[in-house]
Order: structure tokens, then C-alpha cells, then sequence
């Protein structure tokens, strides 16, 4: 387990935001100008990274994550630029490449790659591909990526794209290869082929207990060791979701409204369970998977989780939300920059 502290940052996925205070709904231009407001609020704070998500759904605006990233990389100084996540399995790992090496460069050197497969399933239909290729996809087109990472000329050849001969593929990125990051979820072959490969991992916890994920990231590390690959390329980081507030009580109430619209919303289509306040309370309490709460509570947590873990490198907080005022989620911002960041560093 590394003694460095855990790096924080956030993650977005650009809800539509409606004001609680007016019931007006923000339109996008408005929307987008408040998102460029928070990273570049996020960079003056020093937080670690930025993440935008990929959906393809009219709740959400981030349909087009390397432009958004593109717009942040010109606004910023310091803070690494990263997807979350690219869903490869609907994109051409040529474009991927070309669009994050391009963001690379206007950035100088600032840009993580984050790849998946995504929790939506819209980019299939969108794209004319099958759901019965879910995983061959994916792994097809990861394969690809990697090999254009490693070298500007590439050979390669599969069942979902034309094959490449000797293929130069430019630009190349500022960093000397984009770090490849692989988002998943919670199903063993997902952290053991993540571990096989050697690639860091970002995983997903967006309910439950994080203990509960233990097993999983030591079945990663333990496939990367088995692989032989060094243990300081088996990083792992963590997605969830989580708001600063001055104190518990006024974290709670800002984010819990849109929370319980979003997963009524995914209950509805998934035929689930609609979500409770009382559920809520439970994971934002010690052992579940929110990090809401004022910062020393997040702070705790952040530490805990790291801990149950085997030790996480980075830790990104999703405080998407679609009812969810423009002047909280700066100042959430700014709490978790210049309070949270610092207790977590003493640790």
C-alpha cells in the first residue's frame, strides 16, 4: 500500500439542471458556460483531475466528451483532463487516439484516458451495433488502441473494422504514450483482464459498500503480478458519487433532490426499485459508497475506503445532478480542493 495521499478530483456528465429555487430549466449554452466555471474553479483549487462522462441521452449534455475536454484544456493550468468514460466499444480507436492526443497537446501533457463500456446501452442502437457483441467489442477495440499507443506506424487486424497495414496514425500526444485507463464495473473478468494487461483501473461504485469491492481489486492485483507486471503500473482510482457541504445536513439536502430524480428515473427504465431517503442515509453513512458530507466527513471516508482497498491512488467524486444549484456545486468544489485535499494529505 503507497503512503502517498490519495488525489482527488471530480467527475461530470453534464446533467440538464433545473433550478430548485425557480423551476427554471438551464438551457445547454447557460449549462455548459457553468461547467467550464467549475473546472476551471477545480484547477484554481489544485484538484487533480477533471472527468467527463459519455452519454448519449437528453438528460445529459456530454454526447461529445473530447470537445468538452478540448474547451477545459484552453481554460486551465494545471489539472490533468480525463474521460469518464469513453465508451470504446461504440468508437474507433483511431478517432479515440487522434481526438485525446489532440487534447494531449493543446493541453501540454495533461490528459487521462478512461475506457469502458459504459452503463447505458444507447450507443449501440445509435451506432448500428449489436448487443450480442457487448464484450467482443470492447475488447477488440482496446486491443487496437493500445497498439496505436505504442507505435505511430500499425498492423492490425479484427472482426468489427477494417484491418490496418503498416498504418501511420498521427498526432502523437505531448506525454510520450496517453495513459490508458480501464473503467469497470463489478464483474471479475473486468479487473482480471484490466490486471492481465497491466493497465490501471477505475472502478465504478455508485452503491453498496466499497469493502465489498476488496476482493475484486485484489483479484486485479493479483492477475497484473501473475502477468508480470510491476506494482507500482497496477493503480487503482475510484468513481463515485459525492458532494462537500459546510455540514453534513446542507450536503445532504443540496445533493439528495436530483440524486433521487436520477434514480428514479433509472428505476423506471430498469424496472427497479425506486430509491428512499433512508437508503441514501445509509450510503452516505461510514461504510456505504456516497462521499457526502462536510469535509472532514469526506476526508475520513476517503481515507477509510483507501484503506479497506489496499490502498487507491485517486479518487473521483460524480456530483452530477440535476436539481442541483450552480453557486453549490462551486463552492462543493472549492471545499473539496482547500479542505478536503489537505486532511486527506495529513491523512
Amino acid at each position: 500500500m503507497s503512503d502517498a495521499p490519495v488525489l482527488l478530483g471530480v467527475d461530470s456528465f453534464v446533467a440538464r439542471v433545473t433550478d430548485p429555487d425557480t423551476e427554471r430549466v438551464v438551457g445547454p449554452e447557460e449549462r455548459f458556460e457553468h461547467l467550464l466555471d467549475e473546472i476551471a474553479l477545480a484547477d484554481r483549487v489544485g484538484l487533480h483531475s477533471y472527468g467527463i462522462g459519455e452519454h448519449h441521452r437528453s438528460e445529459y449534455f456530454d454526447a461529445a466528451p473530447p470537445v468538452i475536454l478540448a474547451a477545459a484544456a484552453a481554460r486551465t493550468e494545471n489539472i490533468r483532463l480525463r474521460s469518464a468514460v469513453t465508451v470504446l466499444s461504440a468508437a474507433d480507436p483511431v478517432r479515440v487516439f487522434q481526438e485525446f492526443a489532440t487534447i494531449d497537446l493543446i493541453s501540454r501533457g495533461r490528459v487521462d484516458l478512461v475506457v469502458g463500456r459504459g452503463s447505458f446501452v444507447e450507443a449501440f442502437p445509435l451506432f448500428g451495433l449489436a448487443f450480442e457483441d457487448y464484450d467482443d467489442l470492447f475488447t477488440e477495440k482496446l486491443d487496437l488502441l493500445l497498439k496505436i499507443n505504442e507505435s505511430p506506424t500499425v498492423t492490425w487486424s479484427g472482426k468489427h473494422r477494417p484491418a490496418l497495414s503498416n498504418q501511420p496514425v498521427y498526432p502523437r500526444p505531448s506525454q510520450e504514450r496517453l495513459p490508458i485507463w480501464v473503467g469497470v464495473g463489478g464483474t471479475p473478468e473486468s479487473f482480471a483482464r484490466a490486471g492481465l494487461l497491466g493497465l490501471p483501473l477505475m472502478v465504478a461504485i455508485i452503491g453498496g459498500e466499497p469493502r465489498q469491492f476488496a476482493p475484486l481489486v485484489d483479484l486485479y492485483r493479483r492477475a497484473g503480478e501473475h502477468a508480470g507486471h510491476p506494482p507500482e503500473a497496477l493503480r487503482v482510482g475510484l468513481h463515485c458519487f459525492g458532494f462537500v457541504g459546510d455540514d453534513v445536513a446542507k450536503a445532504t439536502n443540496a445533493f439528495y433532490p436530483g440524486w433521487e430524480e436520477m434514480f428514479t428515473t433509472v428505476a423506471a427504465e430498469r424496472g427497479g426499485m425506486p430509491p428512499t431517503r433512508r437508503a441514501f442515509d445509509a450510503m452516505r453513512g461510514p461504510d456505504g459508497a456516497f462521499f457526502v458530507g462536510d469535509p472532514k466527513t469526506v476526508a475520513d471516508k476517503v481515507l477509510r475506503v483507501s484503506e479497506q482497498l489496499g490502498g487507491v491512488e485517486r479518487i473521483n467524486l460524480q456530483m452530477t445532478n440535476p436539481r442541483l444549484r450552480h453557486a453549490d456545486l462551486l463552492h462543493s468544489i472549492e471545499l473539496l480542493g482547500t479542505e478536503v485535499a489537505p486532511l486527506v494529505e495529513k491523512g
